[in-house]
């Protein structure tokens, strides 16, 4: 049995990619016998970041902090996050002259600068630095290494993520909410924020019902701005899988995701996905087979989603059942740095 601390700013009542991976790999190492202590904000007092109040910042946590790291002894640390509780979590650990691991979930640099003016380039590299004195620095895909590579990150290992084909499957109980609405229905599910680039999906000249699952600092705007848009805000367990399986295609619009945990929930719930060429999409659909395809990536975001409708949804199906969250975990568990321990 292995005692694993995962200390991240992205923890419940968030509703994300990175809650949704670091929750269901917690379970997964659970069930496999090993012990997991989970440190999140929800343990902090704690401040609604700017901009975004659904965030909530840990507040001076150093000290908490390793009191609870003291505490449990863990024979691995693992650091999720950029944030507050990420750096109290690094200098606990460079302090010590203890190894740990983190990962890239996200693609600050390109968020900070939806937000305000700040070049890529200064963003990029207080993550080099940040990440620097991990063991291993977790990426999710192909490009993203590359990318992280050419900004000067080293210590890379790959971390791949998983769907949950029990709860993301195709279903025929849909939503009350969309049963008499116009077909097809288009469907964006994430979060609602200036990052996802929402608007670029809202302004699609598409024939049918534009859906958004999900809920952030854009909702009220975006739904005051497309009053034909279905905005039925965040979902959660079975709600949220029905509302996926209700899509004829989803439409992800987002530049920026290292990943797009969403794309395979998609998948797996049988629907068809059109989305830029771009990371993260591109390294999801990169295994796809040609025929039958499963999604359509074009510059030209209408023009994928046109074409994807009625691509058939036991191939999306099939393609999303090659991504397991065992396998997902038993690689994480594989890059952690194992804490030396007194002899």
């Amino acid at each position: 049995m292995t005692r694993i601390a995962i200390v991240t700013d992205a923890w419940h009542p968030q509703v994300n990619g990175v809650v949704r991976t670091m929750e269901r790999t917690r379970d997964v190492l659970v069930a496999s016998g090993h012990e997991v202590e989970v440190i999140g904000p929800d343990r902090f007092r704690s401040i609604p970041c700017p901009s975004y109040p659904e965030i909530r910042l840990a507040v001076l946590p150093g000290r908490k902090l390793a009191k609870l790291l003291d505490e449990f002894q863990p024979h691995s640390i693992h650091i999720t996050t950029e944030g507050p509780l990420g750096y109290a979590a690094r200098r606990y650990c460079v302090k010590r002259g203890l190894p740990f691991t983190t990962c890239y979930h996200t693609r600050f640099p390109e968020y900070i600068r939806a937000r305000a003016r700040i070049p890529v380039s200064l963003s990029y590299a207080a993550l080099r630095r940040f990440h620097a004195k991990a063991d291993r620095v977790m990426v999710a895909t192909p490009s993203i290494e590359a990318e992280l590579r050419a900004r000067g990150f080293t210590n890379i290992a790959r971390w791949t993520r998983g769907v949950d084909t029990s709860l993301f499957r195709p279903r025929n109980d849909l939503p009350e909410e969309l049963a008499d609405i116009k077909g097809p229905i288009w469907l964006y599910v994430g979060r609602v924020a200036v990052e996802k680039n929402i608007e670029a999906f809202l302004a699609l000249d598409l024939e049918g019902t534009k859906i958004v699952v999900g809920d952030g600092p854009q909702r009220e705007e975006l739904s005051l701005k497309h009053p034909d848009v279905r905005f039925l805000g965040a979902r959660y367990g079975e709600d949220l899988a029905r509302c996926f399986a209700a899509g004829d295609v989803f439409v992800f619009p987002s530049r920026t995701d290292t990943f797009g945990l969403v794309i395979l929930e998609a998948l797996a719930s049988g629907v068809p996905v059109a989305a830029y060429p771009v990371p993260g999409p591109m390294d999801v659909l990169a295994d796809a087979p040609t025929a039958p395809p499963v999604g359509v990536l074009l510059e030209d975001l209408a023009e994928a989603a046109r074409q994807a409708l009625g691509m058939a949804g036991d191939h999306c199906r099939a393609f999303a059942e090659q991504f397991s969250w065992d396998a997902s975990t038993r690689q994480f568990y594989e890059n952690l740095a194992p804490i030396p321990r007194p002899a």
